[in-house]
């Protein structure tokens, strides 16, 4: 694409944009009487126009059914998550059986590791990504402490070389091969929510496995933003926030995968609640757990419905835009537009005034750039006097995520003038 600095070329893009009508599907927040330019769907997406009436249709269901809601009425609650399972596992690449909406991020993190980090004598170490974000760090951290290690007997990170700023892949796979003999766990995000770098999780589970370890990602920041194929590549498990890309409401109702290969494997533990039991049986209320078949199985307690609800409405979105492969190909063309502006300003300074330290190739990244620039916090607060709200991270980073579902080609274009005007 041969980018231009002008608003009738933006305009121009916005016109030929094939998914632009998805942006009609969301509530825009309002600036000073304007659309507001909103590049912050890496941290909470925006609200779409159905979530009202989809939650407002449960509320009615509960006020006119009230326990019966769980059996009766057009969408019975008992079944509801089932509803989402196939617009899911389209979106991180699984098949049905394979994923379930339940709980939040870190709960399900937890859960996961309960069964599939088994640390033995001599295989207990885990391999992560240098730098991740603290909920994992913490959740880690904590189970191996459960276990009986020290984090820093245990815990492998894995950080960018000296005067870089992303990982390499090389990299990676040699710290796993290195320490194949003591690892039980290779546990990184998809993508860094840092500086934005999208992993190659495919020859990360082929590494992983190769040294006899289970592989296992949070996907907090790539579900819903980058393609994902889970089960061909074998991945032993994820999960992942649905409030980003996937736009389902603040702290909504998280997702989980497990690959069908463990669904029959009785030698995982499990933490085990009543909404994971088999349903053919559950009502029965008999001891003994016996799981649900696939990842519904991990299920331990009692679904939301109104957060689901508010899942629900999000992902019929998702359907409209024809399924992630369109969505990215918008995505790289909004990304590469920001990058060719910012990279523009600092042309037009004869220096560097932005850093971006998000990978260059579109493919090592999702629709995340993360800048370094002098004085940034004041040029953050700039934007949003202007009405262009991204984000930051401290010490020194503002992240402007343009989303294909409801940003535009002018949005990045007045972001990026904006962002020039800051710096003058």
């Amino acid at each position: 694409m041969n980018y231009q600095n002008t608003h009738q070329f933006a305009q121009q893009l916005d016109q030929q944009d094939e998914l632009a009508p998805l942006r009609d599907k969301f509530i825009i927040p309002r600036h000073n009487g304007k659309d507001m330019i909103y590049l912050c769907g890496n941290s909470l997406g925006l609200q779409p126009k159905q979530t009202q009436a989809v939650i407002a249709e449960q509320l009615s269901n509960w006020g006119n059914l009230a326990v019966e809601g769980w059996f009766d009425g057009d969408s019975p609650w008992l079944q509801y998550h089932k509803q989402l399972t196939k617009p899911l596992a389209g979106i991180v690449g699984a098949l049905d059986t394979e994923v379930v909406a339940m709980n939040t991020l870190t709960v399900n993190l937890h859960l996961l590791m309960v069964s599939f980090y088994k640390p033995a004598a001599k295989k207990f170490k885990i391999i992560m990504e240098g730098g991740a974000f603290p909920s994992d760090q913490y959740a880690i951290e904590s189970q191996v402490r459960f276990h009986g290690y020290k984090p820093a007997d245990a815990i492998i990170e894995v950080f960018p070389r000296a005067g870089e700023d992303t990982l390499r892949t090389e990299d990676i796979l040699q710290k796993i091969n290195d320490n194949a003999g003591e690892l039980a766990l290779v546990l990184f995000g998809g993508i860094n929510y840092y500086t934005g770098q999208f992993f190659d999780l495919e020859a990360i589970t082929k590494a992983g496995h190769a040294a006899g370890a289970y592989v296992g990602f949070d996907l907090a920041h790539a579900a819903g933003n980058v393609p994902l194929q889970l089960h061909n590549w074998g991945v032993d498990f994820a999960c992942w926030c649905s409030y980003k890309y996937i736009n389902s409401s603040p702290g909504g109702i998280s997702g989980a995968f497990v690959h069908e290969k463990h669904f029959e494997n009785v030698e995982l533990n499990r933490f085990a609640g009543w909404w994971g039991y088999r349903e053919d049986k559950r009502f029965e209320m008999k001891p003994g757990f016996k799981p649900q078949s696939g990842a519904e199985g991990w299920q331990v307690s009692c679904s939301p419905v109104l957060l689901m609800a508010a899942h629900k409405a999000a992902l019929n979105v998702f359907d409209y835009s024809g399924g992630i492969g369109p969505l990215r190909k918008k995505s790289k063309l909004l990304t590469g537009y920001l990058e060719f502006l910012i990279e523009g300003i600092n042309t037009s300074h004869q220096k560097q005034r932005f850093k971006i330290i998000t990978p260059k190739n579109e493919d090592d990244r999702g629709c995340q750039l993360s800048i370094i620039c002098d004085n940034g916090k004041a040029i953050f607060d700039q934007l949003v006097q202007n009405g262009v709200l991204g984000d930051w991270r401290e010490p020194d980073v503002i992240r402007l995520s343009p989303v294909p579902l409801y940003n535009s080609f002018t949005d990045v274009y007045f972001a990026a003038k904006f962002l020039s005007e800051a710096v003058k």
